[in-house]
């Protein structure tokens, strides 16, 4: 039994339902026999039950799940409130070993390994840890800095403008490029904005394109003390929006933090982005590079106030990929600003 490979497919499993799990993390599951053979998998998705992922394979293994090995991305919880616990749900399906991931962080749930442990249920813990807590890091960023998960996408030139000097943004990058965010906005459950985008933009703010399994649209969040026309795209009836009339960040997460809230897209223009970025508040970095040069215009990044090379912000980059004629990089930031 390949344990590695196992797990990294259960980390695909729980990807499925991003943006479908929220307060919850994204987990997958899968059991194995005796023999090797995968008897049943699953992964948790709010919008289609309330079972964990571990529930979901238990389920589908049926009473081949006796005797057998789950292999789950994060520690089953050992915690009874809207579900019962994992942990005695495969204790009671006889499953002789788990093999897991990521130890859960959340106080009320964890302690898992250990109920499992004690019933007598072998345990390994760690196996692929990087790979699925970079799978599951809103959910992990959100338990850990209580607040959400934060995402600045950013459709930028080569020499890093946004806008022309005629105000103009559209469009710098191309279809595949547009219809690759469609993906970001569906795996978020809000999406910012700030009020000059707003006011000059005009945007609708909802994935656009064929989502099979969800449920409404994700939370349109917009920032600012401008007023708004109440006839924007923003205010129709397609997705909840919320207007919080504050340029204060703090105002911005005490609005969010009581919602069913993982990831938060950004799509907001320099001047809010940079805020964020100044408050460390901006934990990855999603640019798309259009092949095209203006040499004047607006800057994706505000003044940071950096005047050495000593001082940039940290960035991690942990993706490039060629979409259409565009290039995408993912950066994680490091540390605050």
């Amino acid at each position: 039994m390949n344990t590695d490979q196992l797990m990294l497919s259960a980390i695909s499993l729980s990807e499925k339902a991003l943006g479908r799990t929220a307060p919850n993390p994204i987990v997958g599951a899968i059991v194995v026999d005796a023999q090797g053979e995968v008897v049943g998998k699953g992964f948790h998705n709010r919008v289609a039950s309330v079972d964990h992922a571990e529930i979901v394979a238990l389920k589908a293994a049926g009473d081949k799940a006796q005797g057998a090995t789950l292999v789950v991305t994060l520690e089953p919880c050992n915690h009874v409130g809207n579900t019962p616990s994992c942990a005695q749900a495969v204790i009671d399906a006889g499953i002789k070993q788990v093999i897991y991931a990521v130890s859960d962080p959340n106080p009320i749930a964890a302690g898992g390994a250990k109920s499992l442990a004690a019933a007598g249920v072998e345990v390994t813990a760690g196996v692929c840890k990087e790979e699925a807590a970079f799978s599951n890091r809103a959910w992990l960023t959100k338990v850990s800095q209580k607040r959400p998960y934060f995402i600045w996408k950013i459709a930028s030139t080569l020499d890093g403008k946004v806008a022309a000097v005629d105000g103009s943004s559209k469009w710098i990058t191309g279809e595949a490029a547009r219809t690759d965010v469609q993906l970001l906005r569906r795996h978020s459950d809000a999406i910012l904005v700030g009020t000059n985008t707003v006011v000059v933009d005009n945007p609708h703010l909802v994935p656009r394109g064929s989502f099979d399994g969800y449920a409404g649209n994700p939370l349109r969040v917009v920032c600012g003390d401008r007023e708004l026309d109440a006839s924007s795209h923003i205010f129709d009836n397609t997705a909840p929006t919320v207007h919080i009339k504050s340029k204060d960040l703090s105002e911005l997460i005490a609005e969010l933090n009581p919602r069913d809230i993982n990831q938060v897209l950004v799509e907001a223009g320099p001047t809010l982005g940079s805020a964020m970025l100044l408050a460390g508040l901006i934990d990855e970095i999603v640019i798309y590079l259009a092949p095209s040069l203006l040499g004047s215009g607006k800057n994706f990044i505000a003044d940071l106030g950096i005047s050495g090379v000593a001082d940039a912000a940290k960035l991690k980059l942990v993706e490039v990929e060629r979409v259409g004629d565009d290039i995408k990089a993912r950066y994680l930031v490091k540390g605050d600003r």
